[in-house]
Protein backbone atom coordinates (compact mmCIF):
# COMPACT_ATOMS: atom_id res chain seq x y z
CA UNK A 1 0.00 0.00 0.00
CA UNK A 2 1.09 3.52 -0.73
CA UNK A 3 0.36 6.62 1.31
CA UNK A 4 -0.69 9.61 -0.77
CA UNK A 5 -0.80 13.03 0.89
CA UNK A 6 -2.88 15.60 -0.96
CA UNK A 7 -1.69 19.13 -0.20
CA UNK A 8 -3.23 22.49 -1.04
CA UNK A 9 -2.73 25.82 0.78
CA UNK A 10 -6.51 26.35 0.85
CA UNK A 11 -7.28 22.99 2.50
CA UNK A 12 -5.91 20.86 5.30
CA UNK A 13 -3.49 18.18 4.04
CA UNK A 14 -5.11 14.77 3.78
CA UNK A 15 -3.26 11.45 3.65
CA UNK A 16 -5.01 8.39 2.21
CA UNK A 17 -4.08 4.80 1.40
CA UNK A 18 -3.83 3.79 -2.23
CA UNK A 19 -3.69 0.30 -3.65
CA UNK A 20 -0.43 0.41 -5.54
CA UNK A 21 -0.24 -1.11 -9.00
CA UNK A 22 -3.97 -1.61 -9.45
CA UNK A 23 -3.61 -0.23 -13.00
CA UNK A 24 -7.02 1.41 -12.64
CA UNK A 25 -6.61 3.62 -9.57
CA UNK A 26 -5.61 7.03 -10.87
CA UNK A 27 -4.79 9.92 -8.57
CA UNK A 28 -8.02 11.59 -9.66
CA UNK A 29 -10.14 8.54 -8.76
CA UNK A 30 -8.38 8.32 -5.41
CA UNK A 31 -9.01 12.03 -4.78
CA UNK A 32 -12.70 11.80 -5.71
CA UNK A 33 -13.22 8.71 -3.52
CA UNK A 34 -11.76 10.64 -0.58
CA UNK A 35 -13.57 13.93 -1.28
CA UNK A 36 -10.41 15.83 -2.15
CA UNK A 37 -11.32 18.84 -4.33
CA UNK A 38 -8.88 18.47 -7.23
CA UNK A 39 -10.11 20.40 -10.24
CA UNK A 40 -10.86 18.33 -13.32
CA UNK A 41 -12.86 18.48 -16.50
CA UNK A 42 -12.49 15.83 -19.21
CA UNK A 43 -11.07 12.98 -17.02
CA UNK A 44 -9.37 11.69 -20.17
CA UNK A 45 -5.98 13.43 -20.23
CA UNK A 46 -6.84 15.98 -22.88
CA UNK A 47 -7.59 19.26 -21.06
CA UNK A 48 -4.87 19.63 -18.41
CA UNK A 49 -7.30 20.85 -15.74
CA UNK A 50 -6.18 18.19 -13.24
CA UNK A 51 -2.49 19.20 -13.35
CA UNK A 52 -0.71 18.32 -10.09
CA UNK A 53 2.86 18.36 -8.79
CA UNK A 54 4.00 15.02 -7.36
CA UNK A 55 7.00 14.63 -5.05
CA UNK A 56 8.39 11.81 -2.96
CA UNK A 57 7.70 11.99 0.78
CA UNK A 58 11.37 11.44 1.61
CA UNK A 59 12.63 13.51 -1.37
CA UNK A 60 14.46 10.56 -2.89
CA UNK A 61 14.60 10.21 -6.66
CA UNK A 62 11.73 7.74 -6.90
CA UNK A 63 9.54 6.90 -9.88
CA UNK A 64 6.44 8.68 -8.49
CA UNK A 65 3.80 6.79 -10.41
CA UNK A 66 3.62 4.81 -13.58
CA UNK A 67 5.08 6.13 -16.83
CA UNK A 68 3.50 9.11 -18.53
CA UNK A 69 0.78 8.29 -21.03
CA UNK A 70 1.02 9.66 -24.59
CA UNK A 71 -1.90 12.01 -23.84
CA UNK A 72 -0.17 13.21 -20.70
CA UNK A 73 3.07 13.93 -22.59
CA UNK A 74 1.17 15.94 -25.21
CA UNK A 75 -0.72 18.05 -22.67
CA UNK A 76 2.30 18.62 -20.40
CA UNK A 77 4.30 19.80 -23.42
CA UNK A 78 1.44 22.13 -24.45
CA UNK A 79 1.34 23.55 -20.90
CA UNK A 80 5.11 24.11 -20.94
CA UNK A 81 5.71 21.73 -18.03
CA UNK A 82 8.06 19.39 -19.93
CA UNK A 83 10.30 19.60 -22.97
CA UNK A 84 11.03 17.06 -25.70
CA UNK A 85 14.49 16.56 -24.18
CA UNK A 86 12.92 15.68 -20.80
CA UNK A 87 10.59 13.21 -22.53
CA UNK A 88 13.60 11.51 -24.11
CA UNK A 89 15.41 11.39 -20.73
CA UNK A 90 12.33 9.90 -19.03
CA UNK A 91 12.27 7.10 -21.60
CA UNK A 92 15.81 6.14 -20.58
CA UNK A 93 15.70 6.70 -16.81
CA UNK A 94 12.06 5.72 -16.06
CA UNK A 95 11.93 8.76 -13.77
CA UNK A 96 8.94 10.93 -14.68
CA UNK A 97 8.60 14.67 -14.32
CA UNK A 98 7.19 16.22 -11.15
CA UNK A 99 4.21 17.47 -13.16
CA UNK A 100 1.46 14.94 -13.82
CA UNK A 101 -2.21 14.80 -14.80
CA UNK A 102 -4.20 13.33 -11.92
CA UNK A 103 -6.55 11.54 -14.33
CA UNK A 104 -3.63 9.71 -15.95
CA UNK A 105 -1.20 8.93 -13.13
CA UNK A 106 -1.35 5.43 -11.66
CA UNK A 107 0.04 5.15 -8.12
CA UNK A 108 3.01 2.87 -7.49
CA UNK A 109 4.07 1.39 -4.15
CA UNK A 110 5.65 4.57 -2.80
CA UNK A 111 4.62 7.37 -0.47
CA UNK A 112 4.04 10.64 -2.33
CA UNK A 113 2.83 14.20 -1.85
CA UNK A 114 0.41 15.58 -4.44
CA UNK A 115 0.18 19.37 -4.58
CA UNK A 116 -2.99 20.52 -6.33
Amino acid sequence: MALVTFSNPEYKDKTVYAVAGSHTQTLLKLALENKIPIQFSCQDGECGTCLVKVTSVDNKNQRMGGPLTPKEITVLKQLGKITEKEVEEMAVTDLPTLWRLACQMIVRDEDIVVAY
